[in-house]
């Protein structure tokens, strides 16, 4: 049975990994729900956070496969409820003073207010966001955006400098800064 899973892959940030790993997933034929890319807590160390709706063996397989990759140093999956996840959406709509009163009733921030516009802000989990968007529509929506989502775990479940390959990583890393230092 597909349930909702969310990967996080820790990699270098180098051309081609985000391709690589997406090529994982669209070769189990898995569409990617959301994909947020991002520095990590690790300096030079790039995150990749990744919704997709599957089944549990084919996550496993694809988080397996993944972290096979070269540039990757580890790959977690979580379902929903082990992570604080979020997005944030945008609106452009027409000025109009239902609006602001949505506005107020929907904790959502204004970012912007043009003559005939307004730009806000709305962060939630996709429920929320789409519902406010539905809300929208009847005073007009002009413009709508939604960011990937982004998670953190709940529990203390991995120690990214425990991780192989990233005590390496950072070794290289303070070489290049000290050969950098005497040139």
């Amino acid at each position: 049975m597909e349930k909702q899973y969310i990967l996080t892959v820790f990699s270098e940030n180098k051309v081609g990994i985000l391709n690589q790993i997406t090529t994982v997933l669209t070769c189990r034929n898995v569409n990617i729900e959301s994909l947020t890319t991002s520095e990590s807590a690790v300096a030079g160390i790039h995150r990749f956070t990744i919704v997709v709706n599957t089944d549990p063996e084919k996550v496993e397989k694809m988080v397996r496969q993944i972290e096979k990759r070269v540039e990757v140093f580890k790959a977690f999956v979580h379902t929903p409820d082990e992570v604080v996840q979020q997005e944030i959406a945008l609106y452009k709509v027409s000025r109009n003073r239902n609006v602001e009163n949505l506005v107020r009733d929907h904790h959502v921030r204004i970012l912007e207010i043009g003559d005939d516009y307004i730009v806000l802000e709305k962060t939630g989990h996709t429920g929320e966001t789409q519902a406010l968007l539905e809300l929208l529509r009847p005073y007009g929506v002009h413009q709508f955006a939604r960011t990937g989502s982004v998670a953190i775990v709940k529990v203390k479940d991995y120690l990214l400098d425990e991780c192989p390959g990233i005590a390496e990583f950072r070794k290289k890393q303070e070489a290049s800064r000290k050969e950098q230092e005497t040139k």
